[in-house]
């Protein structure tokens, strides 16, 4: 963790809606004034898009596992690299995975490959990942230790499949059974990477339907907001009572379920993240500020 230099993750599994709440945040970091650089979990990837399938055949032959969700499958070590370099010069190295076309123009490099590795500009205010592995904790490796803010969002595990499901299909124009065989074989990794994340984070934000989600290879829409609500649980970040009850008063249906967790209609959801969260960045950024005046 730096304050002069802080790090703000947001963490997920695929399908889980992290980039809706990168969206949350690119929005306050510019209410704020905040000059963020930001960083994208799949540039950590160990493999592009045809090394990986490669690689997936060769570990399925040798009976081993390889999915983007574990150790194997990514460069956990320069994304720690990364994470302590910032936090303490403001600088780093990243590269970018080019998704499509349209990324491929704006990058220069093809589509299902990675840019070539470059150091962040000095002068940013803060570094943003959004990614599946913000918090992750191994025997080898703590990021979680080195980010000052992490974010988690975690939907039921059936809504994430669904929505995973919709987005594969519908925008990456992958099969349906072969969008399922992946989060079959993903399962291993899931449960011991991307999981105990959410026992690291500061908050966390779990969307949960209200309507019938039991077997979510059959849901053919993802259920709207209003067809939801939202589980915020409050971990390292403790907030008093009076915080607590404030913002009940100004989210109109929210409960408070347990000291440390509240309920809200999934329509209020960037609303409230929007509450929360641009409090916390204001409190980095003043941080920062002190330091960087010679206070202690």
């Amino acid at each position: 963790m730096s304050q002069r230099h802080p790090i703000i993750a947001v963490t997920g599994s695929s399908g889980a809606g992290t980039t809706t709440v990168k969206d949350t945040l690119d929005t306050i970091f510019q209410r704020v004034g905040a000059q963020a650089a930001f960083v994208a979990g799949d540039s950590f990837h160990r493999y592009d898009r045809a090394e990986m399938k490669k690689e997936r055949k060769k570990a399925l032959k040798d009976g081993r596992r390889l999915s983007h969700f574990g150790p194997d499958g990514n460069l956990f070590d320069k994304q720690l690299e990364l994470f302590q370099s910032y936090g303490k010069t403001g600088s780093g190295n990243r590269r970018h995975y080019v998704h499509d076309d349209e990324e491929a123009e704006i990058y220069g490099s093809a589509p299902g490959t990675f840019t070539p590795w470059e150091a962040i500009p000095h002068g940013t205010d803060l570094l943003f990942y959004e990614g599946l592995h913000g918090g992750v904790v191994t025997e080898e490796y703590n990021l979680a230790a080195e980010v000052d803010l992490l974010i988690g969002v975690a939907p039921s595990i059936n809504l994430e499949w669904i929505q995973k499901i919709s987005r594969d299909t519908k925008e990456r124009g992958y099969n349906h059974d072969d969008v399922r065989d992946v989060i079959y074989r993903r399962m291993y990794d899931y449960m011991h990477y991307i999981l105990p994340q959410f026992s690291n984070t500061h908050i966390n934000f779990q969307r949960v339907p209200i309507v019938d989600t039991s077997n979510p290879f059959m849901v053919r829409q993802i259920p709207t907001a209003d067809q939801s609500l939202v589980v915020i649980h409050f971990l390292k970040f403790q907030p008093s009572v009076e915080y607590k009850l404030n913002l009940k008063g100004l989210i109109e249906g929210t409960l408070i379920t347990t000291y440390n967790t509240m309920v809200i209609p999934g329509g209020k959801m960037m609303y409230a993240m929007e509450l929360i969260l641009t409090k916390l960045i204001i409190e980095l950024m003043e941080k920062r500020s002190h330091i960087g005046n010679g206070h202690i």
